[in-house]
């Protein structure tokens, strides 16, 4: 019956509105430094099996195929696209890119439930303590905490993360090292916001270590890492769902018309 074309339309209609929402988000943060683009996997829901493939006819023959129909579809789940963004030069020395797969480690708070976090985003700042935080709203802290003394004039940063300041009279010395971790499973990571990820079940424990060894990458002082956001693929990806969208809707309304039929009937 066209009931059935209705609740599978319905099905479309509402896992066709989530990707709108995920396409959105993506779009939104075309601008927010280390953004990663998520994607909707979709599946097909259950089937009524009207008749079974394989089933054995008077002849003694098995038929070839079966009479199934199915019953709609939904979102398994989002996917991070976790490839790195374009360098961006800033020329600011607590400005730091990650040219592998690496993230750095922050303190989260206690109202974003406290622990570590995950982050791409190196917009670093030194904090009234001269700790250095990371540049989102919050102001986490890194992991280990590295603090800049005062009367610091410059501070340069090595592509295996050695951060050494250069004093008032010219000195120089190294005032601390950071580390990157990176995950088996990074698509994972549970995003919390704030440009930070927390790690699941799915992703694995961290695994940590010093810029340069193995996947985690070095680090680019003066540079920051763009959004991996294509507005152009987006787009065509948002044309894509609104087509089908409005598809899934006139299936809606020729199932309605079927029943209207079928209604009158009886008349």
């Amino acid at each position: 019956m066209a009931t059935l074309a209705l609740h599978s339309a319905a099905t479309g209609l509402n896992a066709l509105s989530t990707e709108l929402d995920i396409i959105s988000n993506n779009l939104a943060n075309v601008n927010t430094t280390a953004f990663k683009t998520q994607r909707a996997n979709f599946e097909d829901l259950m089937y009524q099996h009207k008749k079974q493939p394989g089933v054995e006819n008077a002849n003694g023959d098995h038929n070839p195929a079966g009479l199934q129909v199915g019953l709609g579809t939904q979102i398994s789940n989002t996917q991070y696209d976790f490839s790195a963004g374009s360098a961006l030069p800033t020329g600011r020395e607590l400005d730091v890119y990650i040219e592998g797969d690496g993230f750095f480690e922050v303190g989260l708070l206690s109202e974003e439930g406290g622990g570590v976090g995950y982050t791409r985003a190196g917009n670093l700042f030194a904090n009234r303590d001269g700790e250095l935080v990371v540049g989102n709203s919050q102001g986490a802290r890194l992991e280990p905490s590295i603090t800049v003394p005062a009367g610091t004039r410059a501070i340069s940063i090595a592509a295996d993360g050695t951060i050494a300041a250069t004093a008032e009279d010219g000195s120089s010395s190294d005032v601390g090292q950071l580390t990157l971790s990176t995950f088996v499973n990074r698509e994972g990571l549970k995003s919390v916001g704030g440009n930070m990820y927390v790690p699941t079940e799915a992703s694995g424990p961290p695994i940590q270590g010093v810029p340069g060894e193995g996947s985690l990458g070095t680090v680019l002082q003066g540079h920051l890492e763009n959004s991996n956001v294509d507005p152009v693929t987006e787009l065509v990806s948002l044309i894509k769902t609104q087509r089908a969208f409005e598809m899934n809707s006139q299936s809606i309304e020729a199932a309605d018309e079927v029943l209207q039929a079928v209604g009158r009937l009886g008349r």
